[in-house]
C-alpha cells in the first residue's frame, strides 16, 4: 500500500498559521513581482478566483470581498514543507517528496489499520506544525492520489484520510474520478479521451490495453494499469534533481546586454550552488531570454538555446563562461526584455565521474567551490561571489511579503506576558 500525502492549500495555510486574525477569511497569494495568483484558500476559491489569474484584474474582487493578499514567501514555504516532510518520513522507512506540499510513502508492512495509521499523521502534523493534510491510502501510486482528491473534497465524511482498500472502494472512486483529473493525464490527453468517449477513470480503465499503449504510450499504459489495482510505477528513492532551474520574470524592462547578463550569471550561480550540494555534474544547460508579452505594441522577441557542455562540470566560474556565450548568441539590441532563466541538466555523479583524455573540468576549481561554499554556508550566502552577480538576487516586486517567521530571528513571533 501507498499513501499520498498533500497539504491543505498550502501557501495559504502556511500564511493563516502564524497569523489568527486570518481564519475564515479568504487568502491569495501571488507569483513573482506580485503578479498572478498561484494559491488560494479555500474561501478565495469559493469567490470564483481562478488560479493564474492577473492580480491587476482581480483587484476590485479582491477589495469587495475583503481578500487577504500575500506575495509569495518561499523561504517561510520551503521551510514548513521540510518540517513537514520531516514528520512525515517517521510513518515509513521509503519517503518520495514529490513537490514541495506533496510526498508519497510506502505503507507495506505497516502491521495497523492504515485509516488510523493515517489519521495519526494528520494529527502529529497538525499538533507540530499546525498545518492541514490530506491522506490517501490505496495499492497503487496513482490510486493513492484518487484517494487524496477524495479525502480532500470529502472532509467531513473522511476526516481527512481515505483507503481504498477493496476493489468495491476502487471502483467507486474510479467512477467519480473525472479523467482529466487523473495523475499523469494532461490536457492534451484529456481531450484526446474526450473524443473516443472517456470521461470518468472508469471508462479508461475499459479501452484496450493495445489502444491505449498505441494512442498514450507506455506511460498511459501504466496509468491504466495502476487505475486496474496493479503497481507499476515504483517508488523514486532518489532525491537528487534531475534538472535545476532559476527562471525570474523582471521587476522592469531591461534594455542592455549588460543588464541580462547580471540576471543570467545570478541565476546561473544559483543553479550550480544547488548542483555541488547534492554532488553532481551537469553536462547540458539551457537558457531563455523573453521580451514583455504585455506591451504588444513593441517588438516581441523569445530565443533559447541549448549547450552541450563539453565537459561534466558544477564550477560556477566554468558555467557561467558557457551561460554567457550561450547569451551572447541570442540576445539582440533595442528589444525590451523582462523574463530570463537558466536551466541545468544531465547529471553525473560527482564522485563517479570518469575523467576525459581530451576536456575536463579545471581540477583547481573543485577545491576553490568547496572554499566558497563553506564560507558562505557559514557567514553568509553572498559573501563571496563572482563580481557580475547582484548581491539582490531575484529583484523582485514584494510589496505583501509576510516575516519569515521560522527562519529569520528578527521575524520570530514575540509574545508578551503581564
Amino acid at each position: 500500500m501507498f499513501a499520498l500525502i498533500d497539504c491543505n492549500n498550502f501557501y495559504a495555510s502556511c500564511e493563516r498559521n502564524f497569523d489568527p486574525k486570518l481564519v475564515g477569511k479568504p487568502i491569495v497569494v501571488l507569483s513573482n513581482n506580485d503578479g498572478c495568483v498561484i494559491a488560494r484558500s479555500e474561501e478565495a476559491k469559493q469567490l470564483g478566483i481562478q488560479m493564474g489569474a492577473p492580480a491587476f484584474q482581480c483587484q476590485e474582487q479582491f477589495d469587495k470581498h475583503g481578500v487577504e493578499i500575500f506575495s509569495a514567501n518561499f523561504t517561510l514555504y520551503g521551510d514548513m514543507s521540510r518540517r513537514v516532510m520531516s514528520i512525515l518520513s517517521k510513518y515509513s522507512p521509503v519517503q518520495e517528496i514529490y513537490s514541495i506540499d506533496e510526498c508519497f510513502l510506502d505503507l507495506n508492512g505497516i502491521d495497523e489499520d492504515l485509516s488510523q495509521y493515517g489519521l495519526k499523521m494528520k494529527k502529529q502534523v497538525d499538533l507540530f506544525t499546525g498545518l492541514p493534510i490530506s491522506v490517501g491510502i490505496a495499492p497503487t501510486k496513482t490510486l493513492a492520489k484518487a484517494a487524496n482528491r477524495i479525502a480532500k473534497k470529502f472532509p467531513k465524511q473522511t476526516r481527512g484520510v481515505h483507503v481504498i482498500d477493496t476493489d468495491e472502494l476502487r471502483l467507486k472512486a474510479l467512477k467519480w474520478l473525472d479523467i482529466g483529473d487523473v495523475w499523469g493525464i494532461g490536457r492534451r490527453s484529456a481531450a484526446k479521451l474526450h473524443k473516443n468517449g472517456v470521461y470518468k477513470a472508469i471508462d479508461f480503465i475499459k479501452l484496450p490495453e493495445s489502444w491505449v499503449l498505441k494512442n498514450m504510450t507506455i506511460v498511459g499504459l501504466n496509468l491504466q494499469k495502476e487505475l486496474k489495482g496493479l503497481p507499476v510505477i515504483e517508488m523514486e528513492r532518489e532525491e537528487k534533481h534531475k534538472s535545476i532551474s532559476t527562471t525570474r520574470t523582471f521587476e522592469t524592462d531591461y534594455h542592455s546586454f549588460d543588464q541580462l547578463k547580471e540576471r543570467i550569471v545570478t541565476f546561473t550561480t544559483l543553479c550550480a550552488d544547488k548542483l555541488r550540494r547534492q554532488n553532481s555534474l551537469c553536462k547540458r544547460m539551457s537558457l531563455f531570454i523573453k521580451t514583455n508579452i504585455h506591451k504588444e505594441t513593441r517588438t516581441q522577441y523569445s530565443k533559447s538555446i541549448d549547450i552541450k557542455l563539453p565537459f561534466p562540470t558544477s564550477s560556477t566560474l566554468e558555467l557561467i563562461e558557457f551561460a554567457v556565450e550561450g547569451l551572447t548568441s541570442i540576445f539582440k539590441e533595442n528589444l525590451h526584455y523582462k523574463r530570463a532563466g537558466v536551466t541545468l541538466s544531465d547529471f553525473v555523479d560527482a564522485d563517479q565521474h570518469q575523467l576525459s583524455l581530451f576536456f575536463n573540468s579545471n581540477p583547481k576549481h573543485e577545491k576553490l567551490m568547496q572554499a566558497v561554499d563553506e564560507i558562505n554556508q557559514k557567514y553568509h550566502k553572498n559573501l563571496i561571489r563572482v563580481a557580475t552577480t547582484d548581491t539582490q538576487t531575484f529583484k523582485m516586486k514584494q510589496a505583501r511579503l509576510s516575516p519569515c517567521y521560522t527562519t529569520n530571528i528578527d521575524d520570530v513571533i514575540k509574545v508578551k506576558i503581564g
